[in-house]
């Protein structure tokens, strides 16, 4: 059974709803617990990614690095990531848990961490200290300055880079489709953006992130990297922001392209679509079936297709490239991964969480409620601090 382990970024609020950049300030307070770090993401992806802990949260894999509190690129975020699960459970406890962390050392200074995407109510991104994040400023501008996301990454082991690169190749064209489902960033800096997932806009202005052609194998994708790298334009590795690759620090593809997700059973849900379109695909690699021969530049519209309407219009369908029902594509997605999820004994689960957000809408659609029947910005902030830490 493949292992998987979800990354979150949260945004930290204060009282009344309104994004803080005491997010530096709560991680010293989780250091002293020993629960955070403040090294950049380019120092964790150099030496592994958290402190190890010796406990029975979950169904962690007890040789693996375990869950952590970590700085993130504004100093109005907190990150978690989880320890390395075998099954859905253990994702559910560990994504409880750190939110549960996360926002302990948010109240130590006054502030709570909330799971939406983008921050409803204006505000001015705060840089977090660090000579890689401003490098990042300078070199980037308006695109790293306005920067205040939130994303949801999950990683799911694999055999070898050949094995991810047949992945990668086979799980570009369904990736649109989870960016529907866990749309959850209607709103920019005080207005409505008009889409359902504006953080993935926002998000693709960086210029190597996005969807990527398919790659010959495992050489070809070093080598795409190397390019990249050689080009002087991305500060480091770290900068790869494909909507998925291959893991630097670990034997494992990572799937970038999710919004952070309002309630924990939606993420454990996105969690299952990933591990079992991860498995879905190595099975048709070992099988010969060839990965599907679909343009980027499709992807990429598909992608931006998905961010505007979410779950409220037609998506682009993988099996047929043109317009469906967003229902439809995303049930054709369940169906193509079902065969992986009666395997790892998730089919029950997650379709049952497919099936509430399909009901009920995504975290964009519930945000929006908020504010109809509010007209008030900082309830909808208020109200998903209270969905972050349901259950």
């Amino acid at each position: 059974m493949r292992t998987l382990g979800v990354e979150e970024e949260l945004l930290v609020v204060d009282p009344d709803g309104v994004p803080v950049p005491w997010g530096p300030q709560a991680l010293e307070a989780a250091a002293r617990w020993g629960e955070a770090e403040t090294v950049t993401e380019h120092d964790r992806a150099t030496r592994g990614s958290g402190p190890e802990r010796d406990d029975d949260r979950g169904e962690g894999d007890g040789d693996d690095p375990v869950g952590h509190l970590v700085p993130e690129l504004k100093a109005q975020q907190i990150e978690l990531g989880t320890r390395v699960c075998r099954d859905l459970a253990g994702v559910a406890d560990e994504l409880r848990y750190w939110r549960g962390r996360a926002d302990a050392a948010a109240r130590e200074v006054g502030a709570r961490v909330a799971a939406l995407a983008s921050s409803p109510v204006a505000v001015e991104p705060v840089p977090t200290p660090g000579e890689r994040y401003a490098d990042m400023g300078e070199t980037f501008g308006l695109t790293a300055q306005e920067q205040l996301t939130c994303g949801c990454h999950v990683h799911v082991s694999i055999a070898d880079e050949e094995e991810g690169v047949a992945v990668l190749n086979r799980i570009r064209v369904w990736l649109p489709v989870l960016t529907a489902l866990t749309s959850n960033s209607p709103f920019w800096l005080g207005r409505d953006s008009g889409y359902a997932s504006f953080r993935s806009q926002s998000w693709n202005r960086w210029p190597s992130s996005g969807p990527t052609e398919l790659f010959a194998d495992a050489a070809d994708y070093a080598r795409v990297v190397a390019d990249l790298v050689a080009t002087r334009t991305i500060v480091d590795t770290g900068m790869i922001y494909f909507d998925a690759r291959l893991s630097e620090q670990w034997p494992t593809v990572e799937v970038r392209i999710a919004d952070v997700a309002l309630h924990v059973e939606d993420a454990v849900t996105h969690a299952g679509l990933v591990r079992g379109l991860v498995e879905t695909a190595a099975r048709e690699w070992r099988a010969g079936v060839p990965a599907p021969e679909v343009r980027s530049e499709v992807v990429r519209v598909a992608g931006w297709r998905a961010a505007r309407s979410g779950l409220g219009g037609d998506l682009v369908s993988p099996v047929t490239g043109r317009p469906a029902p967003a229902a439809d594509v995303v049930t054709a997605l369940l169906d193509h991964v079902r065969p992986a999820l009666a395997d790892t004994g998730d089919d029950e689960r997650v379709s049952a969480g497919v099936a509430a957000i399909l009901e009920r809408g995504s975290g964009a659609d519930e945000q929006r409620r908020v504010h109809r029947e509010s007209g008030d910005l900082t309830a909808v902030v208020r109200a998903a601090v209270v969905a972050t830490h349901a259950g």
